[in-house]
């Protein structure tokens, strides 16, 4: 990934950093979060011609298992999301019994897909959907972060002015 979106979306992350959980409980807040913008030059990169789309909507599917003695259980959901001015979508699940957050938890998953642009010129779905996601450790006792790789719209025809052939 481009190391451009990795700096925006880590400097991102560290804004959710100032969230307040209460130490009190066991149980995680859990905060699914990614990036769309608009990829101008159709290379399915963030250049230097590309912006953040504010307004997109994103559809978010997660399913989380849950550590219950003698029991398997599962939480799953499914949401639309919309895009604020920096292109960020965000969905905090508030805590659960039995979700922990845990650094290698192969059993949980997140899948988030675009639906539609609120640009007319920027709304050719570039990479569509993400499940690529990275766990951030948080600070914050049991603050669970999944941060999903970043998705991207472009324009019908690309820019041969800005981007060159």
């Amino acid at each position: 990934m481009n190391p451009i979106i990795l700096f925006l979306f880590f400097s991102l992350f560290i804004m959710t950093l100032s969230l307040q959980t209460d130490p009190a409980k066991n149980n995680a807040q859990i905060i699914v979060m990614g990036l769309v913008y608009c990829d101008v030059c159709t290379n399915n990169s963030f250049s230097r011609h590309s912006y953040f789309l504010r307004g997109a909507e994103v559809q978010i599917d997660c399913n989380f298992r849950a550590y219950v003695p003698k029991t398997k259980e599962q939480v799953s959901f499914s949401v639309n999301r919309t895009t604020d001015k920096h292109g960020v979508y965000m969905v905090e699940i508030p805590s659960v019994d039995g979700i922990e957050c845990a650094e290698a938890d192969t059993a949980s998953t997140c899948q988030a897909s675009l639906v539609g642009s609120s640009s007319a010129s920027c709304n050719i779905p570039g990479y569509s959907s993400t499940t690529d996601e990275m766990a951030i450790k948080s600070r914050h006792p049991n603050l669970c972060i999944y941060g999903l790789a970043a998705m991207n719209f472009r324009p019908l025809k690309r820019n041969a002015r800005l981007c060159g052939k």
